[in-house]
C-alpha cells in the first residue's frame, strides 16, 4: 500500500512538473515570437535605410482598417453608437472629399491684358466690310517678372512772394515721410517682402540675394540681416502684447524643437518653443537650452491648463497647482502605431479606441463648451474607461521594452492628464496645433541649416510668431506686414494688440486707419500696377 501511495504522489509531482514545463514553454514561445517580430521590424528598417527610404511619416492605418474605431464604438457604447454614427459617417465623408477638379475661375483682382484676335478674312477685307455681332472670351493665366520700384520723394522748396528787400529769407520745405527703419533704403513693402520670403517661404539670405539680383537690384545679405534685426526690435512690443493676451486664455499648447546656432569652432544647439492659444495667437520663443529653467522663462507668469507632451522638463510646473497638466492622445496613439508590426492585434485594439475618440471630437469641433462636455461624458468617457480597463488587463502579460509595452506604460503613467479633457469642454484631445506650427521651424532649418546668432534666432521668433498667427487666422502675410510697418512707429503703445493678426481684419477697416494708410506714399507706390 505504501508503494502505491508513493507511486501516486510521484505521478502527481510529474504532472505538476509537466504543467510547469508547458507554462514555461508557452512563455518562452511568446517571448520568442515577440523577439522574432522585433527582429523582422529591425530588418525592414535596415532595408529602408539601405534604399535611402524612411517611408511616410503620416501615421495612417491601412484602408481596410478604417472601420476599427466604429467597431470599438459599437462594442463599447452598444445602442448609443447608433445615435453617434450617422453624423460621424457624414463628417468622415466630408473629411475625405475629393478636391474640386476642372479649371477654376481666375480672381477678379488680377490685372487683365486684352488681346483681340481677328479672323484672317477680316484682316484681309478690313473691319468696314463686316458687322460685329458678339465675341468669345478665353482667359489664360500668365506670369511677368516681379518688379522693384524706386519711390522718389520730391520736396519742393518755397519762399514767400513779395518779401522785403534785405529781409531774411524763410525757406519752406516738406518733411520726409517716416520709414520703418530710419535712414534705410528699404520701404515697408520691400521690408515685408524680405521677411515673408525668409520666414514664410524659408529662403535663406543667399538665395534672397539671387532672387533680387534677377529683379535687377543687388542687396547684400548682410544688409537684409541688419534690416531684420532692426525690424524685429520694432515688432517686439507687438508680440509681447500678443503674449499677454495669450497668457490670459484658459489653456496653452506648447512644444519645442532643436536648432543649430553658428559658433566659431562648432555649431551649438539652441531651441525654439512654440506656444499656441488656439484661434488667437501662435508665439515662438528661443532659448539656449531645453531644460526646466528654459521652461520657466518661456512660461513666466502663466497660470492655467498646459497641453504638452510628457517630457520631464514640464514636471516641476505642476507641483504647486498653478499649471494643470493636460496630455496629448496623439502622442499616446503614436506608441501603439509603432507597435503595429510587432503586436498587431493589441495595437489595433488600442488604435481603434483612440480613433473612436478622435471621431467624436471631429463631430463636435464647432459645438459650444457645454454641449462638448455632455457628448464627451456620454460617449467618450465609456471608451476611455474601457481602454484603461484593457490596458490594466494586458499589462502583466506584456514583454518588457517591447513597443506595445511602451505604449501601455505611457497610457497608464499619463492616465490623469489624458483623461482631463473629459471634465472641461474647452480642452483639446491632442497637442497637434503646436506640433503643426512647429513644423515651420523644422522645414526652415532644412533650408537655412542654422541661425547666425542668438539675436538672429530672436528675430526669427518675432517674425514667425506674426506669420504663423497670420496663417492660423487667414490673414495675407505680405500686405499685413507692410501695413503694420507703416503704422507701428506712431501707434499708441497701450493699443498695440489692435495690430495683431487676431484683430487685423477689424482694425484695417476702421476709417481712421484706412486714412493713415492712404497717406503713406511708400504704401501707395506698392498699390500701383506695373
Amino acid at each position: 500500500m505504501t508503494d502505491i501511495d508513493a507511486l501516486v504522489r510521484r505521478l502527481d509531482e510529474l504532472e505538476r512538473e509537466q504543467r510547469q514545463m508547458q507554462q514555461s514553454l508557452q512563455t518562452t514561445e511568446r517571448a520568442r515570437d515577440d523577439y522574432r517580430a522585433l527582429y523582422q521590424q529591425m530588418l525592414e528598417r535596415c532595408r529602408k535605410l539601405e534604399r535611402g527610404l524612411l517611408g511616410q511619416k503620416a501615421e495612417r492605418l491601412p484602408a481596410h482598417e478604417s472601420q476599427l474605431s466604429l467597431e470599438v464604438l459599437a462594442s463599447v457604447l452598444g445602442e448609443q453608437a447608433r445615435d453617434l454614427a450617422p453624423p460621424q459617417v457624414e463628417e468622415v465623408r466630408a473629411h475625405r472629399r475629393a478636391k474640386p477638379t476642372g479649371r477654376k475661375t481666375l480672381p477678379d483682382e488680377i490685372p487683365r491684358v486684352d488681346i483681340e484676335v481677328l479672323p484672317d478674312e477680316v484682316q484681309r477685307a478690313g473691319l468696314d466690310a463686316f458687322e460685329r455681332i458678339g465675341q468669345d472670351t478665353t482667359e489664360v493665366l500668365e506670369h511677368r517678372p516681379a518688379s522693384m520700384v524706386v519711390v522718389r520723394i520730391i520736396k519742393p522748396k518755397f519762399v514767400r512772394k513779395g518779401r522785403e528787400r534785405g529781409a531774411a529769407t524763410e525757406v519752406f520745405v516738406g518733411s520726409t515721410p517716416e520709414l520703418p527703419i530710419a535712414r534705410s533704403v528699404a520701404g515697408p513693402g520691400l521690408l515685408a517682402d524680405t521677411v515673408v520670403k525668409r520666414w514664410q517661404d524659408s529662403l535663406p539670405l543667399n538665395r534672397l540675394e539671387g532672387v533680387y539680383a534677377r529683379e535687377g537690384v543687388e542687396i547684400a545679405r548682410s544688409t537684409m540681416c541688419g534690416w531684420h534685426e532692426q525690424a524685429s526690435i520694432l515688432c517686439e512690443p507687438l508680440v509681447a502684447a500678443m503674449r499677454t493676451d495669450a497668457f490670459a486664455q484658459p489653456y496653452l499648447c506648447i512644444d519645442a524643437t532643436g536648432v543649430l546656432v553658428q559658433a566659431k569652432e562648432k555649431c551649438r544647439t539652441g531651441h525654439f518653443w512654440v506656444l499656441v492659444a488656439p484661434k488667437r495667437h501662435v508665439l515662438f520663443e528661443f532659448t539656449r537650452n531645453h531644460n526646466s529653467e528654459a521652461v520657466d522663462t518661456v512660461l513666466a507668469g502663466y497660470e492655467g491648463y498646459l497641453v504638452a507632451d510628457a517630457h520631464i522638463v514640464y514636471d516641476h510646473l505642476y507641483a504647486d497647482g498653478a499649471m494643470v497638466e493636460v496630455n496629448c492622445w496623439a502622442h499616446c496613439r503614436r506608441y501603439f502605431y509603432k507597435a503595429l508590426e510587432t503586436d498587431p492585434d493589441r495595437a489595433k485594439h488600442a488604435l481603434g479606441c483612440i480613433g473612436a475618440l478622435f471621431r467624436i471630437e471631429r463631430s463636435i469641433k464647432t459645438a459650444p463648451r457645454k454641449k462638448r462636455e455632455l457628448i464627451r461624458n456620454k460617449h467618450s468617457r465609456p471608451i476611455v474607461e474601457a481602454f484603461y480597463s484593457w490596458c490594466d488587463e494586458q499589462w502583466p502579460a506584456l514583454l518588457e521594452d517591447s513597443p506595445i509595452h511602451d505604449g501601455v506604460r505611457y497610457a497608464r503613467n499619463q492616465r490623469v492628464g489624458l483623461q482631463r479633457f473629459l471634465d472641461d469642454g474647452r480642452l483639446p484631445l491632442h497637442n497637434n496645433d503646436s506640433e503643426l506650427n512647429l513644423r515651420r521651424q523644422a522645414v526652415g532649418r532644412k533650408n537655412w541649416l542654422f541661425v547666425g546668432s542668438d539675436d538672429g534666432a530672436r528675430a526669427n521668433a518675432v517674425f514667425t510668431s506674426l506669420l504663423a498667427s497670420c496663417r492660423m487666422l487667414n490673414v495675407e502675410p505680405w500686405s499685413y506686414l507692410r501695413d503694420v510697418f507703416c503704422l507701428i512707429t506712431h501707434w499708441p503703445a497701450h493699443r498695440l494688440l489692435e495690430l495683431a493678426p487676431l484683430h487685423w481684419h477689424a482694425t484695417s477697416e476702421r476709417p481712421e486707419v484706412r486714412e493713415l494708410l492712404a497717406r503713406d506714399p511708400y504704401r501707395a507706390a506698392t498699390l500701383q500696377r506695373a
